[in-house]
């Protein structure tokens, strides 16, 4: 397992970024949690990346505490299940269908390995976020669960097709650092005067 990265490096490195508002709900109980209400969020537009790839390295602590540096936090898993499946309308974060060549970044039609953030337009959600599903798993949490323990969602590049479905999650120890996870964090305020586009509701 390679060593996890220092934090303050990543953050000082990270690439500018946007975010976008996505509107809460009440979300339906999942395989991987209950039913609860999920407040609006924005999220970062694509995973934290420097110099147009992907963040990768980091344990669920330095995820954390980079999202933190940022004025955010990590995504619960259900927040995260919420957003990526249009509050329960997608099978995958770009829509319904298979993943077609360009799509998204996952093994068998992918190169092996992390691709930009932004190089697979043709998936991004109805709401306009990059690479949620495929290229870099993303930390989440799962804070109802008794063992505390991270839950992976999105699936990589080198993850079957079933793995970058909205409901799919692979639960993991909080010390993992992989070249295959990365970081998209959330705030539960705006993010102050950057570019915010508005989805379902108002900025």
């Amino acid at each position: 397992m390679p060593a996890a990265r220092d934090v303050s490096t990543v953050a000082a490195g990270l690439d500018p970024m946007g975010w976008i508002r996505i509107s809460g709900g009440t979300g339906p109980a999942g395989e991987w949690h209950p039913a609860q209400y999920i407040p609006d969020l924005w999220w970062s537009a694509a995973p934290l990346a420097q110099g147009g790839m992907p963040v990768t390295g980091l344990t669920l602590i330095g995820a954390a505490q980079v999202a933190a540096l940022l004025g955010g936090r990590l995504p619960t898993s259900a927040e995260w299940e919420w957003m990526a499946s249009g509050g329960g309308h997608r099978r995958f974060p770009w829509g319904d269908h298979e993943p077609a060549p360009g799509t998204a970044n996952l093994r068998g039609p992918g190169p092996g390995r992390p691709t930009p953030v932004t190089a697979h337009p043709a998936g991004r959600t109805p709401e306009g976020l990059w690479d949620v599903g495929g290229n870099v798993w993303e930390w989440t949490t799962a804070p109802w669960r008794c063992d505390r323990i991270a839950l992976l969602r999105g699936g990589s590049y080198h993850s079957l097709v079933q793995y970058a479905s909205c409901t799919h999650a692979n639960d993991v120890p909080g010390h993992l650092s992989s070249p295959g996870i990365g970081v998209r964090p959330v705030r539960t305020t705006p993010p102050g005067p950057v570019s915010v586009r508005a989805v379902g509701g108002v900025a």
